[in-house]
Parts: structure tokens; sequence; C-alpha cells
């Protein structure tokens, strides 16, 4: 399963879909994760969208 992010402005004028897609993070944590760019008002920014599932990172051993 993927996750479909629309940025908006508060307005409602659309900035940008990414799709964030499942990962598996280097702390162990499971989740979903985006980059990308996007323009507003004329510059240009990159964009990171992270998703972390809370308590799917495994206890340390010895715990």
């Amino acid at each position: 399963m993927n996750i479909i992010v629309e940025l908006k402005t508060d307005d409602g004028k659309p900035l940008g879909v990414m799709t964030a897609a499942p990962k598996d993070f280097k702390t162990g944590s499971k989740g979903f994760y985006a980059n990308g760019k996007l323009e507003l008002d004329g510059k240009r920014y990159q964009v990171q969208i992270q998703l972390v599932e809370i308590g799917s990172k495994p206890a340390a051993e010895g715990k």
C-alpha cells in the first residue's frame, strides 16, 4: 500500500502530489516516506514526508 499526499496552501491551492511508499527506516522503525521538489511563488523547495508507525521500532536487546 502507498499513501498519496496532496500538498495545498491554506486557501486550498494545490502545490503538488507525492506518493509515500512503505519504508523500513535505519532505526528499525517502519512507516512511509516520500521526497521531491515543488515550486512556490517562483522558488523551488525540497520536500520530505515521513510517517513513522508509533511502537514499530524493535526493543533493544537485553531490555
